[in-house]
């Protein structure tokens, strides 16, 4: 009887050692975390989640253009991003836009690339809907016909992409289309060049210094 309870106090005391000791080790992590969290708070200033999108915002701003049930129309656009060199383009086009509709039912659209002097008409035209206007006469847009796709050209712009809808999966839950442009056009006369970007707070971003590394691109020779 002796024995077991010598036995049974040693299990208790251990138990309660390695409770004391998990405890310290926790107490230390959190202190650790504290520390940290402290240094960084020395270092960094904490932002809003809401407001992340504007640290990685794409660009450059674009329009993308639309033609269903006899009416064309245009929208300002600036979530967008290659996802491909062929190219593939993701660009999300919300359901409540006049053009939702339009690029839905067509699985076609145009991608027009604006340059710096246009910039004031792009944003006006991201202020208004097509529901309620001709956009292009409103905003003296010449519409120029595409080849591949219903969806017209921008005579102004610097570049134009015919696009075809190859992938709606993601509309239904983040207004995601995928695009596979099959026609491209430049204007090669056009000197101004320079394109801008949202910075998703009513500010943008023009174009500056370009600075060329291609040699150093040696991964990626084939493609540039």
């Amino acid at each position: 009887m002796p024995h077991l309870i010598n036995n049974t106090t040693k299990a208790v005391f251990y138990f309660y050692c390695t409770k004391v000791l998990l405890y310290n080790l926790n107490i230390n992590s959190i202190i650790k975390r504290t520390n940290m969290k402290t240094e960084t708070q020395k270092n960094m200033k904490e932002l809003e989640l809401s407001q992340a999108f504007k640290l990685i915002e794409p660009g450059p701003v674009v329009l993308l253009t639309t033609a269903h049930k006899g009416k064309m129309n245009v929208m300002t656009m600036s979530w967008h991003m290659d996802i491909d060199f062929t190219p593939i383009i993701a660009c999300v086009v919300s359901e409540g836009d006049y053009s939702f509709e339009a690029i839905r039912k067509t699985k076609q659209c145009v991608i027009a690339i604006p340059t710096v002097d246009m910039m004031k008409k792009v944003v006006d035209i991201g202020n208004c809907s097509g529901a309620d206007m001709d956009k292009f006469k409103k905003f003296n847009l010449t519409p120029l016909p595409a080849q591949k796709v219903s969806a017209p050209l921008i005579a102004e712009c610097l570049a134009n992409i015919e696009c075809r809808v190859i992938d709606t999966r993601l509309v239904n839950k983040y207004n995601l289309f995928i695009l596979e442009g099959v026609k491209v056009w430049i204007d090669p006369k056009r000197k101004e060049r320079r394109t801008f970007h949202a910075g998703g707070d009513g500010t943008f971003t023009v174009d500056g210094r370009t600075v060329d590394l291609k040699k150093r691109m040696t991964k990626w020779k084939d493609v540039i």
